[in-house]
């Protein structure tokens, strides 16, 4: 299957997490996405939670795979030459580094611009780029913080708590990788490049669009509610075996027959929940109380077969193991097996799209710092005595002296 970003070519100056994942995203699409690493350490992700069996690190590779890495010295005028160059020749340039940062490098929009007027610039910030906090620096948590996310989650009394996942970061890098394919049609429709600006924080907001608005709207705060949920229908519960599993159904649906399945065919004449606002408002709290228990009767699982066999929406609360055996997830594709030379194949999620019925694949791991750093020289038109003196200058790398 011809992958649909084949034959784009993206610079990825990327750290960490928010940027990286985006040009991962864009990996799996087909594009040849050429990281550019700092000279003598590359990305510091590189080094984080290393499994010494397999020699890798799931946060790295989940961030990096299908890439090429090629190591520069940004810092110094000629490996600054070297990526002015190679972004002649590019479609994209992606960083996350921060919008000073990139000043001092004289790495703007205006920069690569100027070498190529087609590229399509994304800067992914962590709070915007512009006011007072446009050079703040920013992580994951800090985004939750800031953007209203943890002041929602967890149980009414618990304090402020971030989600179990990264999601600021990883919800980030999908506002950086649509701004960039939006960038690629503009471009190929009006043949001029364009610069676009993403933060962690504007994707945090963008995350909560129906709820922030909400306020705007009324004024009041969303409120937490106890195991996820104000009414019967749009909550979780605990099975007879311990195991939990969720009802999520926003429609007047199915009333008599879960009071069948739940064996008290009596509440369906019952006054107290013979409207669907007295189901879900007004007398929710006696008809939780009424599921709670009969809910304790049998195995989780048991329920989600029977509420969906009716119509009444539910699913199982699953572990990570539980994920990773899911047989829709393995159906649909959505973790690959991955070569990893000299072992056995490691198992990694995907980007989870399918196209014309194939999953997009993950084709091969990370690459090793400055693996490609090299050929991709030798592409862009350097010959092996200029290539020799930019590491005796000490531009490109590694070089094993360090």
């Amino acid at each position: 299957m011809r992958r649909p970003l084949e034959g784009i070519r993206v610079l990825d100056l990327t750290i960490w997490q928010q940027g990286t994942y985006a040009s991962a995203m864009l990996a799996d699409l087909g594009a040849d996405v050429i990281k550019i690493e700092e000279r003598r350490s590359g990305d510091p992700g590189r080094y984080f939670g290393v499994d010494h069996d397999l020699g890798l690190s799931a946060y790295f590779e989940a961030h990096n795979r299908g890439k090429r890495s090629v190591a520069l010295d940004l810092k110094s005028p000629e490996g600054r030459d070297v990526l002015l160059r190679l972004a002649a020749g590019a479609d994209v340039f992606l960083t996350n580094y921060r919008v000073n940062a990139i000043g001092r490098l004289r790495l703007t929009y205006d920069h690569l611009a100027a070498a190529n007027p087609r590229i399509v610039y994304v800067q992914a910030s962590g709070h915007g780029h512009y006011g007072d906090d446009a050079d703040l620096g920013s992580f994951d948590i800090l985004a939750q913080a800031r953007g209203g996310m943890m002041s929602v989650v967890g149980e009414p009394d618990d304090p402020p708590l971030p989600t179990g996942v990264p999601q600021a970061d990883q919800v980030g890098a999908m506002h950086a990788a649509i701004a960039t394919l939006s960038g690629i049609v503009a471009r190929n429709a009006t043949g001029r490049g364009m610069k676009f600006d993403t933060s962690l924080l504007g994707s945090q907001l963008s995350l909560q669009s129906f709820d922030i608005t909400g306020y705007l709207f009324t004024g009041r705060q969303r409120q937490r509610t106890y195991r996820g949920g104000g009414t019967p229908f749009w909550r979780v519960y605990q099975g007879g075996d311990g195991n939990w599993f969720v009802i999520g159904m926003l429609l007047e649906r199915c009333w008599p027959e879960v009071t069948e399945v739940i064996g008290r065919p009596e509440l369906a004449q019952d006054e107290r929940f013979d409207t669907y606002r007295k189901r879900t408002i007004e007398s929710a709290a006696a008809l939780i109380e009424i599921l709670d228990a009969a809910f304790s009767t049998a195995p989780a699982g048991r329920w989600v077969e029977r509420l969906n066999a009716i119509g009444m929406f539910a699913a199982p609360v699953q572990d990570y193991a539980g994920v990773c055996s899911d047989p829709q997830v393995l159906a649909n594709g959505y973790i690959s097996e991955v070569p990893h030379p000299g072992h056995e194949p490691v198992r990694m999620v995907n980007t989870g799209i399918v196209a014309d019925g194939e999953p997009l694949a993950i084709e091969r791991l990370a690459a090793q710092h400055g693996e490609h750093t090299e050929a991709v020289l030798l592409e862009a038109g350097y010959s092996w005595h200029e290539i020799t003196k930019l590491r005796e200058a000490g531009a490109i790398g590694p070089d094993g002296r360090d």
